[in-house]
């Protein structure tokens, strides 16, 4: 969590993280490194946030203007100056003011957007969290058979197949979509009206 006066380091990237999504990254730019090694110091979030415009590498990218938060759960350093870490998706934040800093790292200030309430999917939707189990099952089997007990899964444990807000976060990270349509879909207030777009999405690509 932040509060509006502090300022949020931010990690422009090529993708979108969506609230309780899992995101590996292997971090070796040595800005980026320390940034890591400071927020793991200060048990500290950062944003994950989609690029406009830019790279991810050298000069500071363009970044769209709703973001989610990331927490470390995981870290290792196998190589020297090569940082590995798993994060998880906290709450979604829009940028209010940013700035960019003499190593060409953005920070920002934020207003966080609260998090969809926890409720059930709903009849109209349950074929989308069947559809999901079997995706899951299905990844979790050949993940297994494919590296044993080296297999890390990658959805968070537990499976909360009977919220709206998770089903509807795990399959925004799936759908084969551009990352235009993904930042719209973590745009998207409401849990219930996220999952009305993924079920559209599944019924109009016989998915289920």
């Amino acid at each position: 969590m932040t509060t509006q006066g502090d300022w949020l380091p931010l990690f422009p990237l090529n993708t979108v993280l969506f609230p309780a999504g899992v995101l590996p990254l292997r971090v070796f730019e040595a800005r980026y490194v320390d940034m890591i090694r400071q927020c793991m110091k200060n048990d500290a979030p950062f944003g994950v946030i989609r690029i406009l415009s830019g790279q991810e590498v050298g000069t500071a990218a363009v970044p769209d203007a709703v973001g989610c938060l990331a927490h470390i759960v995981q870290w290792d350093m196998q190589d020297l100056g090569v940082l590995l870490i798993r994060t998880e998706g906290g709450m979604r934040f829009r940028i209010r003011e940013k700035r960019i800093l003499p190593d060409q790292r953005l920070e920002a200030r934020v207003d966080m957007i609260a998090d969809d309430p926890a409720i059930p999917v709903t009849a109209a939707h349950v074929e989308c969290a069947k559809a999901l189990k079997t995706v899951i099952d299905d990844v979790d089997r050949k993940g297994r058979q494919e590296l044993g007990a080296a297999f890390v899964s990658p959805f968070t444990n537990p499976a909360r197949l009977d919220e709206a807000a998770w089903v509807a976060n795990r399959w925004c990270e799936i759908l084969p979509v551009s990352l235009e349509a993904r930042q719209k879909l973590l745009e998207i207030e409401g849990a219930d009206s996220r999952l009305a777009v993924v079920h559209d999405f599944l019924r109009q690509n016989q998915i289920i």
